[in-house]
């Protein structure tokens, strides 16, 4: 299978639906509190933006925009970090 193929494979059946069930969580403790914690809209915020990345990652496999070796970059990122460093960010770097 290529880098590329296991990347997407990867992002669409494994951390997309963890983020969406990470966000289904925070809800549920919204909801249950009837009030949003600072924590909370933060992480809300950064799952959605993380989201987001990796959606944009899909396309760009899509497009063929994403090369073999970039590809083997970002399963090792999401990979390390799926084994518990908090501190990752899956290779993506913050925009300002």
């Amino acid at each position: 299978m290529s880098h590329t193929k296991k990347l997407e494979d990867l992002i669409a059946n494994g951390v997309i639906p963890d983020i969406n069930d990470r966000l289904d969580e925070i809800f549920e403790e919204i909801a249950d509190n009837k009030e949003a914690s600072e924590d909370a809209k933060e992480e809300i915020e950064e799952l959605r933006e993380f989201k987001a990345d990796l959606e944009d990652v899909l396309e760009d496999i899509k497009e063929g925009a994403m090369d073999e070796d970039e590809a083997k970059e970002l399963i090792e990122d999401i990979e390390m970090a799926q084994r518990g460093s908090d501190d990752e960010d899956f290779g993506f770097v913050e925009e300002e």
